[in-house]
């Protein structure tokens, strides 16, 4: 499991003052001593509503670091992997599954859950990697399906008698047969004698 190097609350500060000098990460990653990646993600996990500062970020991570979920402790380090792997997209599921096969850290998943609704709150942008869970639906008038139907059809039932007949082409009943993988195909009517046409 990679490991991040933990920043010190003068750590931050001095951040910032190199942060507000314009300096861009990689530089204030070389000022500080430590790797680009770890100002990359300090700036990324640790930021408020109004954006990184300081002592805002050292309660953030000192929150984390005590945080205890359902009796069990989780360190900064630890919970740094569990968002790694939601900032990659992985459901909960897939990151408790990938954190167990790779660090033998045993988390489940509605603790990740729980977790990125705690971020949420404080101002955090995990919960937009969450997977949606709904599907899109049809919705259709009174819950009636309407595939196959007729528009404005007329029951059999309100047929002229003449129909039942058969004599005039219009009236003769029919239906279709297709063949096997749609190869070949019946077309069946029923006239005063009976018959069948092949398409």
């Amino acid at each position: 499991m990679k490991q991040y190097t933990q920043l010190t609350s003068g750590q931050r500060y001095q951040i910032f003052g190199l942060k507000q000098a314009g300096l861009n990460q990689t530089r204030i990653a070389q000022k500080i001593g430590v790797d680009k990646s770890t100002i990359s993600r300090e700036f990324r996990r640790n930021k408020g509503q109004r954006g990184w500062r300081p002592k805002q970020a050292q309660s953030l991570r000192d929150e984390r670091r005590q945080a205890c979920t359902n009796g069990k402790c989780f360190s900064s380090d630890e919970w740094a992997e569990v968002e790694r792997l939601v900032q990659e997209d992985l459901s909960q599921e897939q990151a408790a599954n990938r954190l167990e096969l790779e660090g033998g850290l045993q988390i489940s998943h509605e603790i990740i859950y729980q977790h990125i609704y705690a971020d949420k709150r404080n101002g955090g942008d995990l919960h937009q990697h969450l997977r949606s869970q709904k599907r899109r639906r049809k919705r259709y008038a009174s819950g009636q399906e309407r595939r196959g139907t007729i528009k404005n059809r007329v029951s059999i039932d309100e047929r002229p008698e003449i129909v039942a007949e058969k004599t005039r082409m219009g009236d003769w009943e029919g239906d279709t047969v297709i063949g096997k993988n749609h190869k070949g195909g019946l077309v069946t009517d029923q006239p005063p004698t009976s018959k069948s046409t092949r398409i």
